[in-house]
């Protein structure tokens, strides 16, 4: 099969891979429909995580199952299906509390890598979630938003305490952050401010749900965000970056008493414990456990009452994924979706 391979930063190569196999009993094979790069394909692509040789990239999918092993139970051939970016057991007590991501058993589907033309999804039945029927087409990205972005989005919510009511501010605006705007809107939030300076993203939030766009940064973002909450600060901050200067940015956003829902892939941040003792700020975040929201958010898209897959502004054929991180890393595109 073909698949996209990083050889060093900047350098991904569209190439020749071994066909997956089912290895273990709980195994499942997929014929990808649909695969993608996400923002956090760049920390390696930009050298600030180092690539240890040439290793496969992707861990965003959809598909249909092509073989499934013998412990299999709950999925079969012929299904339509998406699964998190980690595989779970489903049933170990992390997972039975919601927290998929930190399953005792968990296998980061990056280290398999999904963009390519078919891939081995480990523990099938706690990963895996099938639609009713092989879904039309137009359905497709949104599916695949699901599978991260958009319970990744959702969580940064979840966790930031979203509900009526409450002002909410969104850092960051990659498809994470423009999915945690869709979150909100749909979990009642009552005012939704969008951090961005670029037109089409600020286009894209409002559409979302954004009642609001700040296209100030750091220092100055955190002026505006307190001007417009009385001098509080929001109720519910989504942190959706990564950084120092994000992570510092939503936590002075937030009002004493205020959560912070940070599902940014963290680099080189460092919290004052000081700062975060006199601030009176609930944190909650990390990897997001997207396989305990996945039912709720396929039946959404299946209703057509979501459509998330809006942050994927460029398709190109799988051939082309290199072009795809260039086009990413130099902010010509939100989301970048690949078809095997």
């Amino acid at each position: 099969m073909l698949g996209a391979v990083l050889h060093a930063p900047g350098d991904v190569r569209v190439e020749e891979r071994a066909d997956p196999a089912i290895i273990e009993p709980t195994d499942a094979v997929i014929r990808l429909s649909a695969t993608c790069v996400c923002g956090s394909d760049l920390w390696p692509y930009r050298g600030v995580e180092k690539p240890d040789g040439p290793a496969p990239m992707g861990h965003e999918y959809v598909g249909v199952v092509e073989e499934v092993g013998a412990d299999v139970r709950t999925i079969r051939p012929g299904q339509f299906v998406i699964g998190s970016f980690w595989a779970s057991d489903g049933t170990c007590e992390l997972c039975r509390a919601g927290y998929q991501s930190s399953c005792v058993h968990r296998v980061l589907m990056g280290t398999i890598g999904t963009q390519s033309q078919l891939a081995r999804i480990p523990l099938a039945d706690g990963t895996l979630v099938a639609t009713p029927e092989p879904p039309p087409a137009d359905l497709v990205p949104s599916l695949l938003a699901a599978s991260d972005v958009l319970g990744t989005g959702w969580f940064g919510a979840v966790a930031a305490d979203v509900g009526p009511g409450k002002t909410v501010a969104v850092v960051g605006d990659g498809a994470v952050g423009l999915c945690g705007v869709l979150a909100a809107r749909q979990l009642g939030a009552e005012r939704i401010i969008a951090m961005s300076r670029h037109a089409p993203r600020q286009e894209l939030a409002r559409a979302f749900g954004a009642t609001d766009v700040v296209t100030e940064r750091g220092a100055d973002g955190v002026a505006k965000i307190k001007e417009m909450t009385g001098g509080l600060g929001a109720h519910s901050v989504i942190e959706a970056v990564g950084t120092q200067e994000s992570m510092a940015q939503a936590i002075r956003s937030t009002r004493p008493g205020g959560h912070v829902g940070f599902v940014g892939v963290a680099h080189g941040v460092e919290l004052p414990g000081e700062e975060l003792f006199f601030s009176q700020v609930h944190l909650h975040g990390g990897p997001a456990p997207v396989r305990r929201f996945l039912p709720e958010l396929v039946d959404l898209i299946w209703r057509r009452e979501i459509d998330p897959g809006r942050v994927f502004d460029l398709t190109l054929p799988l051939a082309e994924a290199a072009e795809g991180y260039r086009a990413m890393d130099e902010r010509r595109a939100i989301k970048v979706l690949l078809t095997p």
